[in-house]
């Protein structure tokens, strides 16, 4: 017990240093446990078997599906298109909003997809990203109550029950404190939290799809030769080949998309836009064809085809929707003094040999190039094709340089595609097997990510990259102290304590003391190693004191998700910290209140929800 309470004290300090990671302190509690002699091989190593690790890991995938078919993207420009100029509501729809979206996705997707248009709509609507950012954060620690896997501690709390052979919590029995929590969350930024936030002025407006777009459409110039044509009833192109005509060659111009206006049920399925058209694709009556090329080519070709010019010239948006989706982008590529391309001449529209990445615009010395280029080094192009290809073309080409992360702006795309109806088929799918209890929740985490895998909502090879190991190997290496405590007696050495010292008050003030406790370790160290900790100890006390474990469980997963004193606590508090231009005490000033309401909320409607 000595041995064991050493090591606890040791692993608690080394989370609250912040020196090493915190998957690394807890591997090292783990070995240290084993070394000891406090647990045999199969206890220490009992963690990476358990159900809600691997419930877990699957949660991120399916998250990772969501983000990536544009799901988070929308919902986010969806929140600030909402709120319009207006500060205060859109205070309440960042918040509500983040809330939402963290009961689904992870609460670190949820802030890192709505972190950069939270502040783009902070500048639009005259305010600071610091009056929005912490609700955003705060906001999605309080969202992963509503639902069973919003956040690691429901699903601890729940398999502690369920180990301990009762019956765990349904997927929206969370939802019961978990709403009320939220109404408290949204009422108190809106009239008071917004008092409290600080006014940072930061300089770091954050990169967004949009932005980048626009800066690519003035500064290349992308618009100024792109043209949209009608194929008319008496055009030779309809039903020939793309590939038959040599529009490149002969005439100067560049095919880049394909719309079917009228597609015919008879001939071939193709999709209603081909966004990269290959020379075997088919031309039709009534298709409008976006290419590139100068006005003399394009003019041209519109008489000797029979084409109809398009005439309203493409507005940003429109371009925008023209050149990128979920599954094709664009990003700027910069050529080195060492790259092959260096004095190869080469023509804008065409398409480099070893991908199917196209070549859409250049510009030297910041000034656009057109037509055909003898290619130096420090030229920048912007490239088009599809989004896996673009983030793979420096392993094809060496001595290139592609700005930014194409992967992360193909998350920020807002756009459907028939995969995003699939990933959220996957994740409506998991919910039903949840809540009708079809299968148990590792096993429908599984399966269901499973299916985001396998029809490419989430590339396999990028599947396991989309999970978070930091937290689900800290949460594995964790779950063997929660066996020590038990094994040692030291959990229920803990909660004899409390049984003895609150308990002899009542329930309540038992369930008052969990909570502190609960939250004050949440403020140094990961929630789910303090659910983990916690858990055991919950259970025991209400076992001792005679009464249902159940209020006390759900108070472990309420207090293990109140993060808000401390920057550290949580990953999301984190992650806004510097783009909110925050410092410690924000945290504590505007967090402090907040989790005095939660206490008190807690207190008061847990035991009226769930009877003692």
């Amino acid at each position: 017990m000595t041995i064991l309470i050493i090591i606890l004290i040791l692993t608690i300090a080394l989370f609250v240093w912040g020196k090493y990671p915190p998957d690394v302190v807890a591997l090292m509690s783990l070995l240290s446990l084993y070394l000891f002699g406090v647990l045999d091989m199969t206890e220490a190593l009992s963690g990476f078997s358990n159900a809600t690790v691997i419930m877990i890991a699957a949660l991120f995938i399916i998250g990772e599906g969501l983000s990536r078919t544009g799901w988070t993207a929308l919902a986010g420009q969806c929140f600030v298109n909402w709120a319009g100029k207006s500060v205060p509501k859109l205070l309440v729809i960042v918040t509500l909003g983040a809330s939402v979206l963290s009961g689904f996705v992870s609460n670190t997707g949820t802030v890192a997809a709505l972190l950069p248009v939270t502040v783009s709509a902070a500048w639009n609507a005259g305010t600071l990203p610091s009056k929005l950012l912490m609700p955003v954060a705060f906001g999605s620690n309080t969202g992963g109550l509503l639902t069973l896997t919003g956040t690691p501690p429901n699903i601890i709390a729940s398999n502690a029950m369920v180990e301990a052979g009762f019956e765990g919590f349904s997927f929206f029995e969370f939802s019961l404190i978990g709403l009320p929590l939220l109404l408290i969350a949204i009422l108190y930024f809106r009239y008071i939290g917004y008092r409290l936030l600080p006014s940072n002025k930061t300089k770091n407006k954050p990169v967004n799809i949009d932005a980048e777009m626009n800066k690519w459409i003035e500064g290349y110039s992308i618009g100024d030769n792109l043209y949209r044509l009608r194929i008319r009833s008496m055009s030779p192109l309809i039903g020939t080949k793309i590939g038959d005509w040599g529009f490149e060659d002969k005439y100067k111009v560049c095919v880049m998309r394909l719309k079917r206006r009228h597609p015919s049920p008879l001939q071939q399925k193709t999709p209603a836009f081909v966004e990269l058209p290959d020379p075997d694709t088919e031309m039709r009556y009534h298709d409008i064809i976006t290419v590139k090329g100068d006005a003399e080519h394009i003019n041209f070709l519109t008489l000797k085809f029979s084409l109809g010019i398009i005439p309203t010239p493409p507005e940003k948006e429109t371009l925008k929707n023209e050149l990128i989706n979920q599954e094709i982008g664009m990003a700027e590529m910069l050529i080195t003094p060492k790259s092959v391309f260096v004095g190869k001449t080469i023509n804008l529209g065409s398409y480099l040999q070893k991908s199917g990445v196209q070549l859409l615009a250049a510009s030297r010395d910041d000034r656009p190039l057109t037509k055909a280029i003898t290619i130096k080094a420090g030229d920048a192009f912007i490239i088009r094709g599809p989004w896996s290809e673009i983030d793979g073309l420096k392993s094809v080409y060496e001595n290139l340089v592609i700005v930014g992360s194409p992967e992360s702006m193909a998350k920020n795309v807002p756009q459907l595609t028939p995969k995003s109806y699939i990933a959220l088929g996957a994740l409506l799918l998991m919910i039903g097997l949840l809540v009708f209890k079809v299968l148990p929740g590792a096993i429908a985490a599984l399966l269901c990510a499973g299916l985001v895998m396998i029809t490419g909502c989430v590339p396999i090879n990028k599947a396991y990259k989309g999970i978070s190991w930091t937290s689900v190997i800290m949460i594995a290496a964790m779950i063997p102290m929660g066996v020590a405590l038990q094994k040692t007696g030291v959990a229920q050495l803990a909660a004899t304590n409390l049984v003895d010292t609150l308990g002899s008050w009542s329930p309540t003030a038992l369930l008052g003391g969990i909570f502190l406790l609960t939250t004050a370790f949440s403020q140094t160290i990961n929630n789910s190693a303090t659910a983990v900790l916690m858990a055991p100890i919950a259970l025991l006390a209400a076992t001792s004191l005679g009464v249902s474990p159940k209020p006390y469980l759900i108070t472990v997963a309420i207090s293990a998700s109140t993060a808000f004193l401390t920057p550290v606590g949580t990953t999301t508090n984190a992650m806004v910290m510097t783009a909110g231009g925050y410092q410690f005490k924000d945290y504590v000033k505007v967090g402090g209140p907040l989790l005095l309401f939660f206490f008190l909320a807690t207190i008061v409607l847990v035991p009226l929800i769930w009877k003692f």
